[in-house]
């Protein structure tokens, strides 16, 4: 596999896609996950991982709030890893991940996720590169686990955003009364990093890839939307689930 270089990936959907079609199909994917996860949960023998990971305001919670809107809140969590606590510090890296792993029946979606730990640490030099070598293997390791022995199907997904469009959903946050709560003055600072940050994301995709990353063009959110809940869908009807019959 070649090494993926996001200055050569497109930030912007395909041009010859109608964006009113195609919010129309992801409208008709939305009804169709209300029922595959409903089939999911009742089945309880598969669960799924999907991860988002990308730059400050790149749309991940938008992500979430438009692909999950339809399925039923008792089967599906979400979680956001932050800036880790003094507990999670005193453990292992993958210690708090490692406590939120979807059970079967379930789907877990991670906002940002064990990734933060060879991306952000990189960056700002936190963790030398011999540790940031070690942290990969061991997510390799641990993703190898999830999907061997705990059944668990595992999305990863890249919201490529362009440097402009972020500072446009930025500067939004500042002054549209709906979104100022967003506000973080250390986004900022993170955006000027851009071109180290890209360095390390390319380096995750080369080094963590036995699951596979999908790139997904993030500056039009109806197209992001779309690939996500596709691929979500596609993921759980490959699953070939069945209701579960009556016990004898």
């Amino acid at each position: 596999m070649s090494k993926i270089k996001l200055a050569d990936i497109s930030t912007t959907a395909p041009k010859k896609l109608e964006k009113d079609k195609i919010k129309e199909l992801t409208t008709q994917i939305r009804t169709e996950l209300d029922e595959l996860q409903n089939l999911l949960f009742a089945e309880h023998k598969h669960a799924i991982l999907v991860v988002l990971q990308g730059m400050d305001a790149s749309g991940k919670d938008g992500a979430i709030r438009s692909v999950m809107s339809t399925m039923n809140p008792e089967g599906v969590d979400v979680k956001a890893f932050k800036v880790p606590t003094q507990a999670e510090l005193d453990h292992d890296f993958l210690w708090r991940v490692h406590q939120q792993v979807p059970s079967k029946g379930m789907i877990m979606v991670f906002n940002r996720s064990h990734y933060e730990d060879v991306l952000v640490q990189r960056v700002h030099k936190w963790v030398d590169d011999k540790t940031i070598q070690k942290r990969m293997s061991a997510i390799n390791d641990f993703e190898r686990l999830l999907t061997v022995h705990g059944n668990t199907t595992i999305l990863k997904f890249y919201l490529h955003v362009s440097p402009e469009e972020q500072a446009i959903r930025l500067q939004e946050r500042t002054s549209n009364p709906k979104k100022m709560w967003k506000y973080n003055k250390g986004d900022l600072v993170e955006a000027k990093l851009w071109k180290k940050y890209r360095k390390a994301y390319e380096d995750v995709f080369e080094c963590c890839d036995e699951v596979p990353w999908i790139i997904v063009p993030a500056d039009d959110n109806w197209y992001k939307e779309y690939v996500v809940a596709k691929t979500l869908r596609d993921t759980l009807l490959s699953l070939k689930m069945k209701y579960p019959a009556l016990n004898d």
